[in-house]
């Protein structure tokens, strides 16, 4: 049985929720906006209606969500707000009777994911986290030969991911260089990461300890003589490598530049200016309940953009490597286009099974094309039409917590420079003993099903 949102509202209004809207447009089902901004509403409404003249929605500010709501008579609320109050629009919805559908991270803080799980016990609500990843056909195949024994029990797990000095470098000029809006790279980005392991072993983390530092972008990399100061600031003409020229793109420009009057937010911030809070060179080591561990190693300053993951298991081992792109070219223009939301590269995949006693296999690899290896497509698919049984591939509010916590835990390992035991925390939190291939088994008071609290 499925039940597709009848009534959907998108809540903030950034670049990541364009998808968001036109994919609930095309349905018709999109009723709302909600964000601080007025211009960038408008601005996203404009296009909107470009593709879809009979469109009827209202815009609302945050403080007007639960009156959004309940006036619209919306059931679904799709959060795409920065990550630090993803915890209040969630609760909020769910309260006043919603399902929710969240960009990943869930949120960025064990006391914001507490928060969240104990509004959906009272609530029963749906919470979806965006994991795009897993909708990868090539993630998909890795999951599928470890389910079938393909390597038998695995032991360990190195993943590796680098991301160029396109994608990485952009962090670090947006609201994501601060740790207490975006909880920094190993919560905001690793939660994919740590998603995808978790989905691939079907196992969840005991231990987490990690290492982490800022060392190419920021003060660092001014030092090196890599700063050439604020483009909105320098005389000379002409863009250095790490320049982002909003003006330089029609998205861009409408979305952030000239919306810039109502809140002051700045989407092009110098890369290696002052008040970057976050890592961009992070080692993670988890063990998880299977026995299972991984080492994990997040690059933000590559010259190319794309991942390794081998598995060791007790019949063989499993390689995958992905390159997402070869380098990185140095024409700030090319950058704005990127970030536009430009088609990527078709990426290569190189999948390689290594069993005992055997000689190596090279497995056909299936890479998706599109953004995230055709994931968004994929997921919007599947979440929009919000379906009541899981099936093993979109994720649950439980996952957003699992991957989520792996990430707080490892920033309070390099606060601390100890290791964490997560796995207590998340058993709490989960209320479940065990994680089981796909979806997490709940204990007796964690309601997954739908109904729960209605609007009033």
């Amino acid at each position: 049985m499925s039940r597709s949102p009848r009534r959907a509202a998108v809540v903030g209004l950034g670049s990541r929720a364009t998808m968001w809207a036109e994919g609930l447009a095309d349905g018709g089902r999109l009723v709302a906006f909600c964000d601080e901004n007025r211009h960038r509403m408008r601005v996203q409404e404009q296009w909107l209606r470009e593709s879809h003249p009979g469109l009827e929605l209202t815009c609302w500010q945050p403080h007007e969500l639960l009156d959004m709501i309940v006036r619209e008579q919306v059931d679904t609320v799709v959060v795409c707000t920065p990550d630090h109050t993803h915890e209040a629009f969630v609760v909020q919805a769910v309260e006043a009777g919603c399902d929710v559908i969240v960009e990943k991270p869930l949120t960025i803080t064990e006391d914001a994911c507490r928060s969240i799980v104990e509004a959906q016990r009272r609530t029963g609500r749906s919470i979806r986290v965006a994991f795009n990843y897993r909708y990868n056909p090539v993630h998909e195949q890795v999951r599928d030969l470890i389910a079938d024994g393909a390597i038998g029990e695995v032991g360990s797990v190195h993943f590796e991911w680098a991301l160029d000095l396109h994608h990485g470098a952009d962090y670090f000029r947006r609201w994501h260089r601060d740790k207490a809006s975006s909880g920094g790279l190993l919560v905001h980005k690793s939660s994919h990461h740590f998603d995808l392991v978790s989905w691939w072993l079907g196992a969840s983390p005991e231990r987490v300890f990690a290492e982490g530092r800022l060392f190419y972008y920021g003060a660092a990399g001014a030092e090196r003589g890599l700063d050439h100061g604020d483009l909105r600031e320098r005389r000379d003409a002409g863009l250095k490598p790490f320049d982002l020229d909003l003006s330089a793109s029609d998205r861009l420009r409408a979305l952030y530049l000239e919306a810039e009057g109502e809140q002051g937010y700045r989407r092009d911030r110098n890369v290696f200016g002052p008040g970057i809070t976050i890592e961009d060179d992070m080692a993670v080591l988890v063990r998880y309940d299977t026995g299972a561990t991984m080492t994990y190693h997040l690059t933000a300053y590559s010259p190319w953009e794309g991942y390794r993951v081998t598995f060791n298991g007790s019949q063989g081992r499993l390689e995958l490597e992905v390159e997402e792109s070869a380098w990185a070219a140095p024409q700030a223009g090319a950058m704005a286009g990127t970030i536009a939301g430009a088609e990527p590269p078709t990426p290569r995949a190189r999948l390689v099974h290594r069993p005992m006693w055997r000689e190596p296999v090279e497995v056909a690899a299936r890479p998706g094309v599109g953004a995230h290896g055709g994931g968004d497509a994929r997921m919007m698919a599947e979440l929009l039409q919000a379906t009541d049984e899981a099936d093993g591939r979109s994720a649950t509010f439980v996952d957003g917590v699992r991957a989520a916590m792996t990430g707080i835990a490892a920033n309070h390992s390099i606060a601390t420079q100890l290791p964490v035991p997560v796995g207590a925390v998340l058993r709490e939190l989960t209320g479940s003993a065990t994680h089981t291939r796909g979806n997490p088994t709940p204990g007796p008071e964690l309601v997954h099903a739908r109904g729960g609290k209605e609007r009033p």
